[in-house]
């Protein structure tokens, strides 16, 4: 498929996750047959102020390619001058956040809550397309709650703006991550606008997968929650749509190896200090459902090198065959 002028590989995206999907996971993600990446959602504001933390969330790689910059701002000046500055970055796509539900985002009127102003919403919209020298993209929620329900108004505007293609979550921000997604409302989208949609929820195995595109006649799929622990599901749902075969799922020992891997990548890239504290969450995700996992993830979450914390999932490795 294509977004605007750029040409992607596959159809099964990662979505982009705050404190998730930084460098290390996103080079995992794309090694196990990740269509797109998008980088964790970066503050306008702060990128038009260069402030040096947000600069660094900016950084690509080129084993990336291709990949969404994702921007969150409720400012169409700043949401402009941010789309500006990037256009100097390696990033084939621009994308921006108006789905995030963290109440730190929302209480500025950002993210999610972007979607109960559909006037400034446009505004943002064009700023950024007017600003921006590469496709613009947007991801959204169904609305604000199950009494504002307006993600088709949305998409239509989007189209209308410049927008080259829309990725949609089926819950409300109110609903966060609970219940279930409605798929639906991508279907309603998907029949209402021309430009490409990417569907997003509740995608955690292959049949989802099939299902969502079965049902909503989807372009894309982006998966956010389903890819923790398990980068594989990508190469696996893309394998199933190219052959129709099931491949086995990651053994045990694949599972630890992997986070192994990703371990070394996030210390190569934030240092030992914060990588190993990073990493304890994707470990607890990688070793779930294992044997004798809570054990080890209760012990790898008190270490603080990095060597302790390999040596404990090599024990860990060793306790599967026993």
């Amino acid at each position: 498929m294509n977004i605007g002028n750029v040409s992607l590989d596959n159809r099964v995206f990662l979505s982009p996750m705050a404190g998730v999907t930084d460098l290390p996971f996103r080079l995992i993600c794309k090694q196990k047959g990740c269509g797109m990446l998008y980088t964790e959602m970066i503050n306008a504001k702060a990128l038009c102020y260069n402030d040096e933390n947000t600069k660094k969330m900016t950084k690509i790689e080129d084993e990336e390619h291709p990949i969404a910059i994702q921007i969150f701002g409720s400012e169409p000046e700043y949401m402009g001058r941010a789309a500006e500055i990037l256009n100097s970055h390696s990033n084939e796509i621009l994308d921006i956040n108006m789905g995030c539900p963290a109440p730190k985002v929302i209480k500025n009127g950002d993210g999610s809550a972007l979607m109960k102003n559909p006037k400034l919403a446009e505004q943002v919209m064009r700023a950024v397309v007017e600003h921006s020298t590469k496709p613009v993209t947007l991801k959204i929620r169904k609305g604000w709650d199950d009494n504002s329900v307006n993600a088709v108004e949305i998409a239509k505007i989007a189209e209308q703006a410049g927008i080259s293609a829309l990725a949609i979550h089926g819950r409300t921000r109110e609903q966060y991550y609970s219940g279930k997604a409605d798929w639906d409302i991508i279907k309603e989208i998907k029949d209402s606008i021309s430009i490409p949609v990417i569907g997003n929820g509740d995608v955690f195995e292959i049949e989802d997968a099939i299902n969502m595109l079965e049902k909503t006649n989807c372009d894309a799929i982006m998966i956010g929650r389903g890819a923790q622990g398990n980068p594989w599901i990508f190469n696996r749902i893309n394998h199933y749509m190219q052959t129709g075969e099931i491949l086995a799922k990651p053994t045990a020992e694949e599972k630890i190896s992997t986070a192994i891997e990703h371990m070394k990548l996030a210390v190569a890239e934030h240092g030992e200090y914060v990588a190993v504290r990073e990493m304890r969450k994707h470990i607890g995700w990688y070793i779930k459902g294992l044997k004798n996992s809570a054990r080890y993830r209760d012990e790898i979450n008190k270490l603080t090198d990095c060597e302790s914390v390999i040596m404990k999932l090599k024990e860990l490795s060793l306790t599967q065959s026993e």
